[in-house]
């Protein structure tokens, strides 16, 4: 560990496990990026399905990583995620990140712990939309014991964080009526790179709408495939895959799912579309900046995180609810409307990987100099 009066911190990273390419994991990424030094503990690793990236971390793993079930699908780990993080330890670093969703900000640690909360835990504290996507065999012993026990352990474990960020404003009062624990806001990084190669995605013809999800419920990308199938003349390009049984046979020709797309790829999907639809309630959302970043429009759920980063008629086309009803009206408002790629490039620079890069500096620089001090 360092020694008052030091200026660079020992600085560590938790997160709950990568086992996906999704925002959470970016958020890792951008946080390897700002502290370049650092180690990172996490509860399972599958390289094959995260971001290659992760591959040249110096990274440790908990022993639940050694179990094969775990690393295929990390929703069986959940009764056993908490011990193992309860009971893990990192010392010799003046300061921990956790990067938590319900996990990491139990690490436990003799430095100052930071929590950057993507929400407290979706399973405990929003179970009618997470726990569908439970196993089956696991709903019932979670309702009834696990969840009523972790609740305690997931309250115990926030409130030996020294400080705590919300990646939006939902999430800040999510933490507030969850633990009553007034965090600050830090939006997370968008870190795309504009500025790369992209590769066309074969098979796909410019002019699309498009939806980015992983396959979850909640989402509402079935909702996405009944709106643009009922919409003559449109087509939609689905990033994750269609939901079985989402489209018909005649709809099948307007509506294709891709997936694994590289990151050139990534970029002209992006960049070719007519405009992003994401109508699920998200913590905070990276895929419409991620469409920003190139100029490209959204039509967005008014709700959560999408409140923070889109502005309604210059951004995005809002509307009030993720059926297709609502969903076909939204797309019907955005096609009698024009928006400027140029303003839109803009708005997404006040997310740019260089602004939370300096906030999440700030932050730890106050805590260590608070520490110093002290």
């Amino acid at each position: 560990m360092s020694t008052p009066g030091t200026s660079a911190p020992t600085v560590h990273i938790a997160h709950d496990y990568i086992t996906q390419r999704g925002g959470a994991e970016r958020v890792v990424l951008s946080l390897m990026d700002a502290f370049p030094d650092a180690e990172l503990t996490t509860s399972i690793y599958s390289p094959e399905n995260s971001f290659p990236q992760f591959r040249r971390a110096r990274m440790r793993t908990l022993w639940t990583d050694r179990v094969a079930l775990f690393r295929k699908d990390p929703k069986y780990a959940m009764p056993v995620l908490a011990a193992a993080f309860g009971f893990a330890r990192k010392d010799r670093a003046d300061i921990v990140i956790c990067s938590s969703s319900g996990w990491a900000h139990g690490l436990r640690t003799d430095g100052t712990r930071i929590v950057y909360c993507h929400t407290p835990a979706r399973w405990l504290y929003a179970s009618q939309d997470y726990l569908p996507e439970v196993p089956r065999p696991l709903r019932l012993p979670a309702r009834l014991v696990a969840f009523p026990l972790l609740r305690r352990w997931d309250a115990r474990a926030a409130k030996r964080a020294d400080v705590y960020i919300a990646n939006s404003t939902m999430v800040r009062e999510r933490i507030r009526r969850a633990y009553g624990i007034e965090a600050q806001v830090i939006h997370p990084p968008v870190a795309i790179d504009v500025t790369g190669e992209q590769e066309p995605v074969p098979g796909v013809e410019p002019g699309y709408l498009l939806c980015v999800s992983r396959a979850r419920g909640y989402k509402n990308v079935r909702a996405i495939c009944e709106a643009v199938e009922a919409t003559p003349g449109e087509r939609l390009v689905v990033v994750g895959g269609v939901p079985e049984g989402a489209v018909s046979a005649a709809g099948a020709q307007r509506i294709q799912g891709v997936s694994r797309l590289s990151d050139a790829q990534m970029r002209w999907i992006y960049s070719h579309a007519a405009a992003l639809i994401a109508v699920s309630n998200e913590d905070f959302g990276l895929t419409p900046i991620e469409a920003y970043a190139f100029g490209t429009p959204a039509i967005l759920l008014q709700a959560g995180g999408y409140l923070d980063s889109s502005i309604d008629g210059e951004t995005c086309v809002f509307i009030p609810s993720g059926d297709a009803a609502s969903i076909t009206a939204g797309i019907a408002r955005f096609r009698s409307m024009h928006f400027d790629p140029e303003r839109i490039r803009g708005h997404a620079e006040a997310f740019a990987e260089p602004a939370f890069h300096a906030a999440i500096r700030r932050v730890v620089a106050e805590v260590a100099a608070r520490t110093n001090a002290g």
